[in-house]
């Protein structure tokens, strides 16, 4: 049975009010603003926003009123630094910031993807982070006074830091849940396996560790493709829960091989969001006033869609998976 749904149609059946939503998972490319974009059309609240970074999606729905927690390593615009929506949110103590690193988000997902409460570390010892931090944890290594070691030539991690009768400390970082992730890809099939190329951040983790995914994608194609180039099929689809044809879904972010990003888009929206009412005003043009992505992208218009469009290919060599 096919698992192809439009965008509406899968923000309104997996993504309620109250979720937590893992968005940006692929750091700065392929964030799946259309899928954003559709819960703020749909009036989503208390949102709980996971992600490493989001560039200036988080800010968007924040500006929205979609988000009440964040948990994030950064949010704001890459590209011109601090996001006024976030500012404002953050400031007034409207919205509560659970502030991770990049690796303790991939850390939190992991260990949801493996089934286990939580994973060890060492980062973030000793800094403000893990400071009144409820997915940090500082721990005993349980097997500081144990005789065994494997045997080796080298001293290396525990063995090469510690001294006689210290245990070392860890953190544990909780692990991370979301009730739904959205990732945006090249292409995918109806069943949502899914083709992606390029960076792929914490996606794989991300998808792993939600219970609900949304593949949003450049093209659907055959089955036959996909299953042509398994290395490829990055997301099986058994995990997904709906896929959506999304061309341009990524946009103002870059997607490898389709498209470039945007710099003019986030130095426009930086100059235009400085305010309540100014974020208001391009919200209603660039959201509220289109009824999906291909509205969205003939508001865009032809020209600058072409000026985007990969221009130097840089294909891989072909792989034969004859036996």
């Amino acid at each position: 049975m096919t698992k192809l749904q439009t965008m509406r149609e899968a923000v309104a059946e997996l993504v309620p009010d109250g979720a937590s939503v893992a968005l940006g998972c692929q750091m700065e490319q392929m964030i799946p603003f259309g899928a954003g974009h559709e819960m703020m059309r749909q009036r989503r609240c208390g949102l709980t926003l996971i992600g490493p970074i989001s560039d200036v999606l988080f800010d968007q729905m924040i500006g929205a009123g979609c988000a009440e927690r964040v948990i994030a390593a950064w949010v704001g615009n890459v590209m011109m630094g601090s996001a006024y929506n976030f500012r404002r949110a953050a400031e007034s103590g409207e919205l509560e910031v659970v502030n991770m690193t990049n690796f303790s988000v991939a850390l939190g997902l992991q260990a949801a993807a493996m089934g286990v409460p939580f994973l060890p570390t060492r980062t973030a010892l000793g800094s403000d982070v893990a400071k009144s931090n409820p997915f940090f944890a500082e721990i005993a290594d349980p097997f500081a006074s144990t005789e065994y070691r494997v045997p080796s030539t080298e001293k290396r991690g525990r063995d090469a830091r510690a001294t006689a009768g210290e245990t070392p400390a860890l953190h544990a970082v909780r692990a991370i849940v979301p009730d739904v992730v959205v990732v945006h890809v090249q292409r995918a099939d109806e069943q949502g396996n899914a083709h992606c190329w390029g960076n792929f951040g914490v996606m794989i983790e991300a998808v792993r560790a939600a219970k609900r995914v949304i593949v949003t994608c450049e093209e659907i194609v055959p089955a036959e493709v996909i299953a042509s180039d398994p290395n490829r099929t990055v997301i099986p689809g058994f995990l997904v829960s709906a896929v959506v044809e999304a061309k341009y879904g990524a946009h103002p972010s870059p997607v490898q091989g389709y498209y470039a990003r945007d710099d003019a888009y986030f130095r426009q929206y930086h100059e235009q969001t400085k305010t309540p009412e100014d974020f208001a005003r391009w919200a209603e043009r660039w959201v509220y006033g289109v009824k999906d992505r291909r509205a969205y992208a003939n508001l865009l218009g032809a020209c600058r869609l072409e000026e985007l469009a990969v221009k130097r290919h840089a294909y891989a060599a072909k792989a034969d998976f004859g036996y």
